[in-house]
């Protein structure tokens, strides 16, 4: 399970599961409250004076697995607002939302699966091989759709990595002692 921001592509929350459960969408919504929680309650107490079809929400679009609704219900029914059963080909039904960034995102994962030779020899190799890509993703590749910038620092996270993004990140994580998964 993935979840990124439409506007920087960041990817903000990720959980690597053999199956979709309500316990995993929970856990893996609560990901993404525990980092973003702030910056939802800021954009809610904004908005809970307007009337409800009125206020401008932090708003997750997800497809129609049942779980991610569930799960959504218990960490953000009143400060979110939930846009759910969005399919692949949203425009051919004029609808707003479109899950293109997390699509992709998936799609780049499974490219570079495809070429690992000797495949994974467990789970957790498995699931720290995605953490990995997510950090790529977020700090070190530049994406053409943001002009050449990372979803970090369009995000407003600027480490100055410099040139070899991936070495100065270690650095830096090093000298920090900061977690980055």
């Amino acid at each position: 399970m993935n979840a990124i921001d439409n506007v920087t592509k960041f990817v903000l929350a990720h959980k690597f599961t053999d199956e979709r459960n309500e316990k995993d969408c929970v856990d893996f919504l609560s990901e993404i409250k525990n980092n973003c929680h702030e910056q939802i309650l800021g954009i809610y107490e904004k908005e809970k004076f307007k009337k409800v079809c009125d206020r401008e929400l932090t708003e997750f679009v997800c497809d129609k697995f049942a779980n991610y609704k569930n799960a959504f219900n218990k960490l953000f029914y009143r400060t979110c607002k939930l846009t759910f059963g969005v399919p692949i080909a949203c425009k051919r039904y004029n609808l707003k939302h479109n899950n293109n960034p997390i699509e992709r995102y998936n799609g780049k994962i499974k490219d570079r699966i495809k070429n690992i030779r000797s495949g994974f020899k467990n789970f957790d190799d498995a699931g720290n091989f995605l953490s990995l890509r997510r950090v790529i993703n977020n700090f070190v590749n530049p994406h053409q759709e943001l002009n050449g910038k990372t979803p970090a620092e369009v995000a407003g996270i600027n480490l100055s990595l410099g040139r070899n993004k991936l070495l100065e990140l270690i650095k830096f994580v090093k000298d920090n002692q900061v977690p980055i998964s």
